[in-house]
């Protein structure tokens, strides 16, 4: 009698906890998505805004667009950079990462003339040069509890086809600023 009493509590038992077990596993990290603006473009004389989205938490995918509103500050015209990064925090995609990107840019070309310590353009080239380049980058992002994103990144590249002018190597970064949704 006491061995029955006793095997129909362990069985009880055991389904209790079985049933636990199966119970689907809640993730903590539901947001995937980023929007951010570059700060420092801005005071430039640029719009840069960038989206991300997280593949899992050591990797993710993203564009950059800049648009630039001030000849004057910003030689480029305007970039899109498509990049994927690899972070390296203890955090979900955040942290100490690097990167690497494509570039489609367009920037003014001038010709500089010492007779006359001044910029102009022509000189039988166009006015603006397109060209798409490679690049690597690192940085850092730091991400608050409530989905706040402040992104310091830099990086270099270089353009792949008109290398006959001065624009063959290309930066790229900023101070983002963004949320996490």
């Amino acid at each position: 009698m006491m061995k029955k009493n006793l095997l129909i509590c362990f069985c009880l038992l055991s389904i209790s906890i079985f049933s636990q077990d199966n119970e689907a596993p809640i993730s903590p990290i539901e947001d995937r998505n980023e929007l951010k603006i570059n700060g420092l473009f801005l005071i430039l004389g640029a719009v840069e805004l960038d989206y991300q989205y997280l593949i899992n938490d050591e990797s993710g995918i993203g564009v950059d667009l800049l648009l630039a509103f001030d000849d004057e500050n910003l030689d480029i015209n305007y970039y899109v950079s498509p990049y994927y990064r690899q972070y390296f925090g203890k955090k979900y995609a955040s942290g100490f990462f690097v990167e690497a990107f494509g570039m489609l840019n367009s920037v003014n070309d001038y010709t500089y003339d010492p007779a006359t310590d001044s910029y102009y353009y022509g000189g039988g080239y166009e006015e603006d040069i397109i060209d798409f380049a490679l690049g690597i980058g690192t940085g850092v992002k730091l991400l608050t509890r409530r989905g706040f994103v402040v992104e310091i990144d830099l990086g270099i590249g270089r353009n792949l086809f008109k290398n006959d002018r001065d624009f063959t190597i290309i930066g790229k970064g900023g101070i983002n600023l963004g949320y996490r949704f």
